[in-house]
C-alpha cells in the first residue's frame, strides 16, 4: 500500500465525497425536497460519513482512526438505511436509489479494508 499523507487521498473519502454530492443534488429535487426533516438527516449522515474519515485521518494513533473509520461507515449505513423510504414514499426512482446504494456499499467497502489494513499494523499505536 502506497503511503498516504492527506486524507484527500483516501479512497473511501473520494467516494464519500461523491456520496455527499449525489445526496445533496438528489434531496433539493422532487418532492424529497420539501421533507426537510428526511432531506436534513439524509445530508447530515452522508456529510458524517465524508467528515470522519477526515477527522480520524488526524489522529495521532491507528486505535483512534480506527474509531472514527467505524463512526464514518455506521453514517454510511445510515443513509443506507434512509433511501429505503425515499421509494416507499415515492420521493425517488428505483434507478437513482440503486445507483446509491453501489456508491454506499463501495464506500463502505473501502472503509472497512482501511479498518482491516490499519488492523494489521503497529504504526501507529
Amino acid at each position: 500500500m502506497s503511503k498516504i499523507n492527506r486524507f484527500e487521498d483516501l479512497r473511501c473519502w473520494q467516494a464519500s465525497r461523491k456520496l455527499v454530492s449525489m445526496i445533496y443534488g438528489m434531496a433539493e429535487s422532487g418532492k424529497l425536497m420539501k421533507d426537510y426533516d428526511t432531506k436534513s438527516q439524509i445530508k447530515r449522515a452522508a456529510l458524517s460519513c465524508m467528515s470522519n474519515l477526515a477527522d480520524g485521518f488526524g489522529k495521532f494513533s491507528n486505535k483512534e482512526f480506527i474509531r472514527y473509520l467505524d463512526i464514518a461507515q455506521r453514517s454510511a449505513l445510515e443513509v443506507k438505511s434512509i433511501l429505503y423510504v425515499l421509494p416507499d414514499m415515492n420521493y425517488l426512482m428505483e434507478e437513482k436509489i440503486n445507483e446509491l446504494h453501489q456508491l454506499i456499499d463501495e464506500t463502505r467497502g473501502l472503509t472497512l479494508a482501511l479498518i482491516k489494513y490499519l488492523r494489521s499494523k503497529k504504526i501507529r499505536t
